[in-house]
């Protein structure tokens, strides 16, 4: 890919280059752990996907010419509801993948690769959830790799435009807000490197301008007082700011 790789932000530090079979056979490794073993660790066994992100998702949406063909094997899962959590969960799977760094460079005290995986609740089975998700993802790879400039991407405290209602109809929320999360550990390691879990939080416009003027994690605060937050609900009212 021709696709700029220069600028990278801290949890972007890695080692740059495909490495052929020596990253392959690491790299799945690295993968298989974190599907197989930490996931189902904390989000429960029930799963459906991987929902892989699609070249129309780069090339129509967000309109590029040319993508990285490694980044259709990044994707979502859907996580069934738990005896300890009610909710429906959607994390995706790719952003912590060591693409880049052979194995005798992963460094536990780095974050491996972009360092993050995105994670989403809703009260119930939401086939907008997916779709959200991979949009978040894709455009936090785009960032990642020098397509909107000096724009670094994702983190917590961001608001990210959903590019319309979240489920695609009436809804109110309209915009993600990116908050740490509380009720799952948001720090993770892998033999590869660190990550974090960012969680995501449908929220209204007129919710994203209190959070401008008084900061994401107070609108957070608010929310989850109203049983806004971190479960996101597309069929909710307004919440009394």
């Amino acid at each position: 890919s021709s696709l700029a790789l220069a600028w990278r932000p801290a949890r972007l530090n890695m080692a740059l280059g495909f490495i052929g079979g020596l990253v392959t056979s690491s790299l799945e490794s690295v993968w298989e752990f974190r599907e197989e073993e930490l996931y189902p660790s904390l989000f429960g066994e029930a799963r459906t996907g991987i929902f892989a992100l699609e070249p129309e998702l780069f090339t129509e949406v967000f309109g590029l010419e040319e993508y990285d063909p490694r980044w259709l094997h990044l994707g979502v899962f859907e996580f069934a509801p738990t005896e300890a959590r009610n909710s429906w969960l959607y994390v995706t799977s790719g952003g912590s993948t060591p693409w880049d760094t052979a194995p005798e460079e992963f460094n536990p005290e780095e974050y491996s690769w972009l360092g993050v995986e995105f994670v989403l609740e809703t009260p119930r089975k939401e086939e907008w959830a997916v779709r959200a998700l991979q949009r978040l993802l894709a455009y936090h790879l785009m960032a990642a790799h020098g397509c909107f400039g000096d724009n670094p991407g994702v983190d917590y405290g961001h608001r990210v435009p959903a590019g319309g209602s979240v489920d695609g109809k009436s809804s109110i929320l309209k915009v993600l807000a990116i908050v740490r999360p509380d009720h799952y550990p948001p720090e993770q390691q892998l033999a590869s490197g660190k990550f974090d879990f960012l969680h995501v939080v449908g929220i209204s416009e007129k919710e994203r301008d209190y959070a401008k003027a008084n900061g994401t994690e107070a609108l957070a605060s608010l929310l989850s007082a109203q049983g806004a937050c971190p479960v996101t609900d597309a069929n909710r009212k307004l919440a009394k700011l």
